[in-house]
């Protein structure tokens, strides 16, 4: 336990060091070191359900990871390692990586215009509208432009209308987000796939292939591929030891909250944990997590028909699903949750709640600052922590998780409630 919370600490303080107990496979070549799921407490009966529902959903490839080294590895419908697959959206986060790699190379800087790389009359703003649109918006989809227009991921100009001021609105609009490749050629004088291989393929063997299908650019791999980039990413953008995208700034704001408007979205990435969240094509906050069966420092990149890289950084797992639709949506969340709650279940025979006494668990520390930590006995999988203020009002309620962040909530005295299968340890804290 002692080892989770000191990696997550380093990832919550932004010390973005490459780390030394993540496995990392060579970068040519099929070698990929495994762990046994017995070592893990995992039974073969809740991994051949997971398996089973998997397969039910039109799953190709799942793979799970473990400190880099594969726990799960399935291949379903005639897919196979070597098979090739389209990320969808999920590819969005690679192209957020590129383009804090471009910044950090001084190639470009994401507070300026885009029509500094795209060129006056990239959309059909008006001139003083469509100069206040930077790269920052076109990564934190806050644009402005109407994703209410017949093609959303029409690039023409004539397609781009304006609708509000750059940063007044969160919208999930592809043709933007498309321009960006634009924004990477004119800033580096490459092409796309020249950028990405040079920058991002070749120092991690993940390969594959940008291609252009209509308006949209999208990125063709292995399903390794994807678990190699979400290896990259839970290592704080380095391989191993050799930096990939060292700007550790860059990176924090990439996976974190990146405006208020929709406080589950960073730079094409999605948040789990977060207060409320917005969805593609809705105006509308909804309460709770983006998945909230799903550790809550979960974040993921999500494609329609249910590409996924999900990475927990407090668990030290990568989860990589790929396949045909679900049910359809752009940003299958539910189906996401879904996979979270078979995963869940993986553990063998898990201590019962009834059986903890108070004694055993460890809340600590108390003064607190800006995390509390809950140290629980071996065995135990799943539980809540809830806590409230000194009205009684519940502020706080998250599941499976040993470091509950504090930053939101101001100083004062406040209780605490662990819930283990039905039985509740309670105590208080000064923070």
């Amino acid at each position: 336990m002692e080892k989770i919370y000191l990696l997550f600490i380093a990832f919550i303080a932004f010390s973005y060091l490459p780390a030394q107990d993540i496995y990392f496979p060579p970068l040519t070549g099929n070698e990929w070191q495994t762990t046994d799921p017995a070592s893990l407490n995992w039974c073969s009966e809740p991994i051949n359900d997971l398996y089973q529902f998997l397969e039910s959903k039109n799953t190709r490839a799942f793979l799970l990871l473990k400190d880099g080294k594969i726990v799960l590895e399935k291949y379903f419908n005639g897919h196979g390692p070597d098979s090739l697959w389209y990320w969808a959206s999920a590819g969005k986060s690679v192209t957020a990586m590129l383009v804090g790699i471009a910044q950090q190379e001084g190639l470009l800087s994401i507070g300026e215009p885009s029509a500094n790389y795209l060129g006056a009359g990239w959309t059909q703003a008006p001139a003083e509208k469509e100069e206040q649109i930077t790269i920052w918006h076109q990564l934190t989809m806050t644009t402005g432009l109407d994703d209410g227009v017949p093609n959303v991921d029409c690039t023409d100009p004539e397609c781009l209308l304006y609708l509000q001021d750059a940063g007044d609105r969160w919208a999930y609009h592809n043709a933007p987000y498309t321009k960006l490749d634009g924004v990477i050629e004119n800033a580096s004088g490459q092409n796309f796939n020249a950028f990405y291989y040079s920058r991002l393929a070749n120092k991690t063997g993940m390969g594959g292939l940008w291609v252009r299908l209509g308006y949209n650019n999208v990125l063709f791999s292995k399903a390794r591929s994807l678990a190699r980039y979400g290896l990259l990413v839970q290592n704080g953008g380095f391989w191993e030891n050799d930096p990939v995208l060292s700007d550790a700034s860059f990176l924090s704001d990439m996976i974190n909250t990146s405006q208020d408007l929709n406080k589950a979205y960073g730079y094409l990435w999605w948040l789990n944990g977060k207060e409320s969240y917005k969805l593609p094509g809705l105006q509308i906050n909804f309460p709770g997590f983006l998945c909230p069966d799903a550790p809550a420092d979960m974040y993921a990149a999500m494609g329609k028909n249910g590409q996924f890289i999900n990475i927990v950084p407090s668990l030290g797992l990568v989860l990589v699903r790929v396949g045909e639709s679900p049910d359809g949506t752009l940003v299958p969340n539910l189906f996401n949750n879904e996979i979270w709650q078979f995963v869940n279940k993986l553990e063998c025979n898990p201590s019962s709640g009834q059986d903890i006494r108070s004694d055993q668990v460890n809340v600590f520390p108390n003064p607190a600052s800006d995390f509390l930590n809950i140290d629980l006995p071996e065995g135990i999988g799943h539980f809540s922590v809830r806590i409230f203020n000194a009205a009684g009002q519940l502020i706080i309620d998250q599941k499976n998780m040993h470091r509950v962040a504090l930053t939101d909530i101001g100083r004062g005295i406040y209780f605490y409630e662990i819930e283990i299968e039905g039985k509740i340890i309670s105590g208080n804290f000064v923070k």
